[in-house]
């Protein structure tokens, strides 16, 4: 098979793989039966797929490239750069929430897929964290996690909710995710632009930043 043909290969191995698990059940079915209804012989499927379970995460090892590719690029704000990366994901279900959504009914019946899937949303968290902090030095680590696990679970809330059936288009991501700039001080509009009270506050040089950030935010609650 010439590498032209393979990525059609690959995505008619994914649909034919997602119709006989929905079908038949995920561990009723073989690898010889997917091969077959894709039409491809038992060792092209191997050499595409290590098994059953790289079929349903397929779209991830995909985007996960991609996404790591995205942010190899320069951005003028990393952590525009980094929303932007999880809008670019979402979108990707949202072209065809059909299949998503039978993806999702998949994993969400066998405890293996759940746990794949668990540490597929670890590994996109993982390279937003990683990023950040290479695209800014000296970033306090905590920040950088929490950025990370922050735009990663708002991105799995928004697309949870597409893939229970809902019409969810990508601006509605993209408005959360705005929030979460805003949280962390980061918008590129600025604090104004969200009609924030400027906060001037001076603390000695020795103070711990977490005992900064302590202060700080009970003073916003006040």
């Amino acid at each position: 098979m010439s590498d032209a043909a393979a990525p059609s290969s690959r995505t008619a191995v994914v649909a034919a793989a997602i119709d006989l698990f929905a079908e038949r059940g995920y561990d009723q079915t073989s690898v010889e039966q997917i091969a077959q209804a894709a039409g491809v012989s038992r060792s092209t499927f191997f050499r595409q797929f290590g098994g059953k379970e790289d079929v349903v995460f397929a779209d991830h090892e995909v985007l996960l490239d991609e996404t790591r590719a995205y942010l190899a690029h320069p951005h003028d704000d990393p952590w525009a750069a980094v929303c932007e990366a999880s809008v670019r994901v979402f979108r990707h279900f949202a072209a065809d929430p059909e299949l998503a959504r039978r993806r999702y009914a998949i994993v969400r019946q066998v405890p293996g897929l759940r746990d794949r899937e668990i540490i597929t949303v670890f590994r996109y968290e993982r390279l937003f964290d990683e990023y950040l902090r290479e695209a800014l030095p000296g970033l306090d680590p905590l920040d950088a996690v929490g950025f990370a696990a922050l735009v990663t679970a708002v991105h799995n809330h928004v697309l949870r909710r597409l893939m229970r059936g809902a019409r969810v288009p990508a601006s509605v991501l993209r408005r959360a995710l705005d929030d979460v700039l805003r949280r962390y001080g980061v918008h590129p509009d600025g604090d104004d632009a969200a009609g924030d009270d400027l906060i001037v506050a001076a603390f000695p040089r020795r103070m711990p930043a977490a005992e900064v950030t302590r202060r700080l935010r009970a003073s916003l609650v006040e």
